[in-house]
């Protein structure tokens, strides 16, 4: 019989700058990361039960219709008495980790911010700009739940918020991504290598880096490539160059820079100009801009790839859209729903991509087998890998359809 529980938090690979975690701090930890697996596991099957045998009916009876669209999904659940208790509990552990993580970063806060210093100072591969502004949109609320966001400073020049958002990425996905929560881009690595063997991009851009998870393993992996990541959030890029220099990438540089203008780079200056996670935590009017500038700033031949969870269609039950849709309601996460309710061939196109340049593709994390050691046997996947959904353009080059 095989046993589904997440992996210890003794097993996060503690690079330089990472926070030193007391015994009760990883404990707490080891509680959120089966508590996560036990609501969206187990407990979470319940909204299905509660949708099929009381919700539905209920709505079918008062309307003499099914609904319509994944909010009138959203209006009736949000009613019933288990799926209220449901996003209580989920909200809460979203609270507690943040608590959890912020206590352990302000406890060895000077400690921290001098570690990083230590591969900071002087060094040309980080690049603040004081004139860079936090959007309007992204300073409405605390994002995933996390004090300050991104951005947050406990003082100026510290390394907090980054040093925080690292030390419960382990907790918060289960290990999924790995002992440095570096899933994403290792997948990136995988996926180039897999579609196209012999390409060696020159220079690559990473936009929303916060701290370098995705960007640092495309560095290691071609290392006669410039890598640039960029992100709004100085506090997050401060810790990033810290932990990428830690991890032996020198080929990275972070850069303070908002990814609408992108005027400092020339046009066709990238091969690679990459997003993981991120076009879901911008405004409408900001992804457009930026998707337009990454448009301009790659190469013919370039690859753009937008990593995200798959957008709604009608091929998607109303019911799945209404749950993927809870970050946007519950965790901070504002911009969640109407972004997944885009056509990115269709905003792809609008950005200037033609048609025919466009593919749709999968990525997913690479089991870590100091992780899950079960993997090296070919024991089953049991919430082992993150998954994603890639929309790219390979620019001035004419796909075959859409990639596996």
């Amino acid at each position: 019989m095989t046993i589904n529980v997440p992996p210890p938090y003794t097993a996060v690979e503690r690079h330089a700058v990472f926070p030193d975690v007391s015994h009760d701090e990883a404990a707490r930890f080891d509680f959120l990361a089966g508590f996560n697996r036990y609501l969206s596991g187990t407990l979470g099957e319940g909204n299905a039960l509660a949708y099929e045998k009381r919700v539905l009916p209920s709505f079918r009876e008062s309307h003499g219709r099914e609904p319509k669209d994944r909010l009138e999904v959203r209006d009736a659940m949000n009613a019933d008495p288990f799926h209220r208790f449901w996003s209580a509990l989920k909200r809460s552990s979203m609270e507690i980790r943040q608590h959890n993580g912020r206590q352990a970063v302000l406890r060895q806060i000077d400690e921290l911010d001098a570690r990083a210093r230590q591969f900071n100072e002087g060094r040309d591969t980080l690049v603040l700009d004081p004139s860079v502004e936090v959007p309007s949109y992204q300073s409405v609320v605390d994002i995933h739940c996390m004090p300050g966001s991104y951005h947050g400073e406990e003082r100026p020049g510290d390394v907090s918020a980054g040093a925080n958002y690292d030390s419960g990425l382990f907790a918060t996905t289960a290990g999924a991504l790995g002992a440095l929560s570096d899933g994403g881009g290792q997948a990136l690595v995988e996926w180039a290598r897999r579609e196209r063997p012999d390409w060696s991009p020159r220079r690559i851009l990473d936009i929303g880096s916060t701290i370098g998870h995705n960007a640092v393993p495309l560095a290691l992996a071609f290392p006669d490539a410039e890598v640039i990541a960029i992100d709004t959030a100085a506090a997050s890029l401060r810790y990033g160059h810290a932990r990428a220099q830690a991890l032996g990438a020198r080929n990275i540089q972070f850069r303070q820079m908002n990814a609408e203008d992108l005027s400092a780079y020339a046009d066709g200056a990238f091969d690679w100009v990459q997003t993981t996670m991120f076009l879901h935590e911008l405004s409408a009017g900001s992804l457009r801009r930026i998707l337009s500038e990454a448009h301009r700033v790659l190469a013919p031949g370039g690859l753009m790839l937008n990593l995200e969870q798959p957008e709604y269609s009608d091929e998607m039950p109303l019911f799945e859209q209404f749950l993927r849709d809870w970050d946007a309601f519950n965790n901070n996460e504002p911009f969640w729903s109407a972004m997944h309710g885009l056509d990115m061939k269709e905003e792809m196109i609008r950005a200037g991509f033609s048609a025919d340049e466009l593919f749709t593709t999968s990525a997913r994390a690479v089991v870590d087998t100091d992780v899950f050691p079960q993997a090296r046997d070919g024991a089953e996947d049991h919430g082992r890998r993150a998954y994603w959904h890639g929309y790219g353009a390979w620019k001035n080059m004419q796909t075959k359809g859409d990639a596996a």
